[in-house]
């Protein structure tokens, strides 16, 4: 297969792969550049955007960042999707990571600086995907993210974690090597910002290298501050070059 010619800025291009058996759909976007090979950055959208349809993922969070010319870097955006119901755990975080692959080796990904991000629960995909593959990548940028059921959500976990005495503390000893960027609203009334500050709270403690900020104001949208901010993006550059 030869590698994808992406066209408009704007545009976020279909692909798909079979993995064990079942295809697999996924959006790319990047800017037309050139280079031959671009910096990668996965992106796990949250409860709101799986579906089927192969778009909605793009709609909320990265996606419209990209399109508001928030992101000044060069990268190769990978998108995939979860069916209804799924969350990033088992067979579908094996799917984001033969997508990721399928980027890499198809759409000018560069494999070896690869960012990984997500929002609520994609943002718990991000610890996920993480404690599967920690040299996998450069570093990540969680968003209103947790490591713990809440009450009525047994899935809204890291599965990767199940069993441990203080998850916190095992992620942060598995990941201390890994560059990390979270985000938070303080006010948020879906995923308590005390996940975060219990996992930025480990990380240190690990001597790992954090950046966590805390919005004050922000209730579960998080995401649309974190992604507009130019430190965040002057801070990623520095992690993929």
């Amino acid at each position: 297969m030869s590698v994808v010619e992406l066209t408009a800025h704007s545009e976020f291009v279909e692909r798909s792969l079979v993995h064990d058996g079942e295809l697999v759909r996924y959006r790319i976007h990047a800017p037309r550049q050139g280079v031959t090979t671009r910096p990668v950055l996965l992106f796990l959208h949250g409860s709101g955007e799986r579906g089927m349809d192969n778009i909605a993922q793009t709609r909320v969070g990265l996606g419209p960042a990209l399109l508001r010319g928030a992101v000044p870097l060069p990268l190769l955006a990978v998108f995939p999707q979860l069916p209804p119901g799924a969350s990033w755990q088992g067979v579908h975080a094996g799917r984001a990571l033969a997508v990721l692959e399928d980027a890499c080796a198809h759409c000018g990904g560069d494999g070896t600086r690869v960012a990984l991000s997500g929002l609520s629960r994609g943002g718990y995909g991000v610890w996920e995907l993480a404690l599967l593959q920690p040299a996998r990548y450069r570093a990540l940028i969680p968003i209103c993210a947790g490591l713990t059921a809440r009450v009525g959500s047994p899935d809204l976990r890291v599965a990767a974690l199940d069993g441990c005495a203080d998850p916190w503390r095992e992620a942060a000893r598995r990941l201390c090597d890994v560059p990390v960027w979270m985000v938070h609203g303080a006010l948020d009334d879906v995923i308590p910002a005390e996940q975060s500050r219990r996992m930025a709270a480990a990380l240190r403690d690990a001597g790992a290298p954090l950046h966590y900020r805390e919005l004050p104001e922000a209730n579960h949208n998080a995401w649309d501050a974190a992604y507009a901010d130019a430190r965040l993006w002057q801070w990623l550059q520095r992690m993929l070059n």
